[in-house]
């Protein structure tokens, strides 16, 4: 089995993270994606503290569609300097079938 990770990303608003996540999946970069909004952003940037609304989206890929998952979500995020960690998924402890679905529905399968 090939092994799933799990891309963390911040988006401005619902709306562009939800269009993000239409597009990504529609082109089979990942399985799935999970909106959450309504997250509050403390950070500092270009030496200032700053604090905003933000929304936060989680996509399942597999490991070898990340790379390209990554490269799409880059090119379709507004900001310039977008949060996006990848982060690997325990096996051991998810279900098997739904990392079976995962990889069979992302690019890289």
């Amino acid at each position: 089995m090939q092994g799933v990770c799990l891309i963390y990303t911040c988006w401005p608003n619902a709306d562009t993270a939800g269009q993000a996540a239409a597009r990504v999946v529609e082109e089979g970069l990942c399985a799935c994606a999970n909106i959450l909004p309504g997250m509050t952003s403390v950070y500092r940037w270009q030496g200032e503290i700053e604090t905003g609304q933000e929304c936060v989206a989680l996509f399942k890929t597999s490991i070898a569609g990340a790379p390209a998952l990554r490269e799409r979500l880059l090119a379709l995020h507004p900001h310039d300097e977008p949060a996006l960690l990848a982060l690997p998924v325990d096996a051991s402890a998810s279900s098997a079938s739904f990392l079976d679905w995962v990889v069979a529905h992302s690019a890289g399968s």
